[in-house]
């Protein structure tokens, strides 16, 4: 999957704490990806239901969506998936 929004799923020990707690999963994201973008770009790739997102734009080490799905959906089974867990 290559594309400018969705760069690659960050594995920090912070971001598998949201992953296991509250159902989020981390990615790196192009510097002019909006919310919507993500949230179609999500949806799109793993075939899931994306409930919010948040991103935090790090200076000069680029920007981080923490996509949060709906209960229906883990975000621990897309890692899984990726075979990064």
């Amino acid at each position: 999957m290559k594309s400018k929004i969705l760069l690659y799923p960050i594995l920090t020990e912070k971001s598998l704490d949201v992953l296991e707690k509250e159902n989020k999963i981390v990615f790196a994201v192009g510097d002019k990806a909006t919310n919507q973008q993500i949230r179609d770009e999500v949806e799109k790739a793993y075939k899931v239901k994306v409930d919010s997102i948040n991103v935090l734009n790090s200076f000069g080490k680029g920007k981080k969506a923490f996509i949060k799905l709906k209960p229906d959906f883990e975000a621990g089974k897309i890692v899984s998936d990726m075979g990064l867990m």
